[in-house]
């Protein structure tokens, strides 16, 4: 019985050591965040030696999913009340993802380690905003042209369009996410893709078809043969494509689908307006029709490149 009260207060004395080392490994460091492309900036709660802090010996600094790369740091800044470290790296970090940073030596504490990321809630929102504007299918990297030429000519056809589209493509990509992710990935089939996209958009398009067909006879009967182009329009089997390349998340897929069809559907409605108003101005006989279309949808890629290198968050 002694040696069983004593084991236990032996474990009790190392666990009160133990959390104490770890919260002051946790203390020394009151926030952490991205910088420039290449910084990562540290603030201390406490000042902490300048000359520790200012060796690059002391960082061991890496990706959370890839801790053998160790990433090269080219200068370190330290704030001259010693409260903050700005690391400066020989190339851009991709800041969407975690980084580690390991100190040794630093703020009194042997070795410390924590993590340096953004928030995810604004990273979810910067991917709904790249989609939309800043990398918009449509004006930036034109593709589903033939849909977007052929249903914008009226305001009505191109936003129930486009609330059609973003429809179906976040149903079809939530569903090729479910698939690749339990299926294709454990399986090592991912070499059917583009046949597994495809076919679940096509799913998709009828159902929306049957249902339009029976809900709204109107609206069906003006998309015409568009909606069965959907099938193959280019945006609804690049974002799929996308989402497995980039090894996305649900969450993270569907803020990019949703973005995708906003993007869609932003794109439609300012050509609709563009082309009511070019329809009572007076065009060049050569100029009427297709070759307006694409004069006015290239001074909007123009213009979408002004959103080129925005960034949130």
């Amino acid at each position: 019985m002694n040696q069983i009260k004593y084991l236990t207060f032996l474990f009790a004395v190392l666990g009160v050591i133990g959390f104490s080392s770890v919260g002051q490994a946790a203390g020394i460091v009151s926030d952490t965040d991205f910088g420039a492309d290449n910084e990562i900036v540290i603030d201390f709660s406490s000042p902490v030696d300048k000359n520790k802090a200012a060796d690059p010996k002391n960082y061991i600094v890496f990706e959370e999913s890839d801790p053998d790369i160790r990433l090269s740091i080219s200068s370190i800044t330290v704030s001259e009340d010693g409260k903050q470290v700005v690391l400066s790296f020989a190339d851009s970090l991709n800041s969407s993802k975690t980084h580690i940073v390991n100190t040794i030596g630093i703020g009194g504490v042997e070795q410390s380690s924590f993590s340096v990321s953004k928030s995810y809630f604004g990273y979810l929102i910067s991917i709904l905003i790249s989609a939309l504007l800043i990398n918009n299918f449509v004006f930036t990297k034109y593709l589903g042209l033939c849909v977007f030429f052929g249903t914008s000519k009226r305001k009505e056809t191109a936003k129930g369009m486009g609330v059609v589209f973003t429809i179906v493509i976040v149903v079809s990509v939530s569903m090729s996410w479910v698939l690749y992710q339990y299926v294709l990935k454990p399986y090592s089939l991912d070499y059917l893709q583009i046949v597994i996209f495809i076919g679940l958009t096509s799913l998709t398009v009828q159902a929306v078809d049957t249902v339009l067909r029976k809900v709204n006879p109107v609206l069906f009967k003006s998309f015409g043969v568009y909606l069965v182009l959907v099938i193959a329009n280019c945006v609804i089997i690049a974002v799929p494509l996308l989402m497995a390349s980039n090894e996305y998340n649900y969450f993270e897929t569907f803020m990019l689908s949703l973005g995708a069809g906003g993007g869609f559907l932003l794109a439609l409605y300012l050509m609709s307006s563009v082309s009511e108003r070019v329809e009572l101005a007076k065009v060049p006989p050569s100029f009427k029709g297709l070759p307006i279309a694409f004069i006015v949808a290239g001074q909007f890629a123009m213009a979408f490149l002004g959103f080129s290198g925005l960034k949130l968050f």
